[in-house]
């Protein structure tokens, strides 16, 4: 079977629709509006995702292409209730990422430069014990909490940053899409190209922020491929600004440029019961070693990040947007 994707989107009139990319061409899923339905169907019959798709059968020839540049495009996979879509990541996992991270954190007494950092700790861990021999469990990884549903924004739309931020950056990565079947087995769906928006400034001033940089809105997409990641993921991130490219740097990706196996990142985050109910999907972002942020790069108001990798088709878009202040008062009941 060709390599296939699934995307999500609105047709021009305003429908919900699925749509099928492979050798063939590009159709519209007959009779389908969401990926997350077209999911459990094939759980329930005990079939394949792919075979779920084939078996709709071809319907009319659509543009992926115009969808994305009319603003119709969808994340490729949602939840009808966003509180049961979670978004979440590990880092440290990739080859280099560790020098980019240790970089960030690292103390300027001479001292703290001569000491192993937490960063360099976790990724020498994930060196030696990431990739265990199949069906054993190795080492964990560093893991973050991003948000829900309600975080997600779609191809080509803009990314908010809170007003509150100290800096927008992207991360190019990958994310691995699931669904919870009834009896709490974990179903992967694909993967997609991802952008995990994240805080740099604020994680710098102290590691323990970390889990602060992290709460912010996220872009994965536009395509769902189908199928295991490839081993070698090689792509390109860049941020447009005024129209013109700024920065533009090579980003790897797959279990040759990682030092964790996927198999033991999903693990050691569908080992918790809490990930594990039935009907959540998840969108994990496995991590990356390059960062705009790193070289010295600060976004501003409409500065484009594009994350693009041949194997994954149409490239990922988004636009930086600030939001206003929001403020906020906790009343007593």
């Amino acid at each position: 079977m060709s390599q296939i994707s699934l995307i999500q989107y609105h047709t021009a009139d305003g429908r919900r629709a699925v749509g099928l990319i492979d050798a063939q061409g590009a159709v519209e899923v007959p009779g389908v509006e969401t990926v997350y339905g077209l999911a459990l169907e094939a759980i329930a019959a005990g079939t394949s995702l792919a075979a779920a798709v084939a078996a709709k059968g071809r319907g009319a020839a659509i543009d992926p292409a115009t969808i994305l540049a009319d603003g119709r495009m969808l994340a490729p996979v949602d939840h009808p209730d966003p509180a049961h879509l979670f978004l979440t990541g590990t880092g440290l996992t990739h080859l280099g990422s560790a020098s980019t991270r240790d970089a960030m954190h690292k103390k300027t007494s001479e001292a703290a430069e001569e000491t192993l950092t937490d960063s360099m700790k976790m990724f020498r861990m994930g060196l030696e014990g990431g990739k265990p021999a199949p069906g054993t469990v190795g080492v964990q990884p560093e893991w973050f909490y991003k948000g829900t549903g309600f975080s997600v924004v779609a191809p080509e739309q803009p990314i908010p940053s809170p007003a509150f931020a100290r800096d927008a950056g992207e991360e190019p990565e990958m994310a691995g899409i699931y669904i919870i079947g009834k009896d709490g087995t974990p179903w992967r769906l694909g993967f997609a190209l991802a952008n995990e928006f994240s805080d740099h400034v604020t994680e710098r001033v102290n590691y323990l922020y970390l889990a602060h940089s992290k709460l912010r809105h996220a872009s994965y997409g536009p395509q769902l491929r189908l199928g295991a990641l490839p081993a070698n993921v090689s792509g390109v991130s860049r941020i447009r600004r005024d129209g013109k490219v700024i920065w533009e740097k090579p980003f790897l990706s797959g279990e040759d440029n990682m030092s964790h196996t996927i198999e033991n990142l999903e693990h050691h985050h569908f080992k918790y019961e809490l990930f594990r109910q039935p009907g959540d999907v998840h969108v994990h972002m496995f991590g990356t070693a390059t960062l705009s942020f790193a070289d010295g790069i600060r976004t501003e108001p409409g500065d484009v990040f594009e994350i693009e990798e041949a194997q994954f088709g149409l490239p990922l878009r988004n636009p930086v947007a600030i939001e206003g202040e929001k403020p906020v008062r906790v009343r007593s009941l």
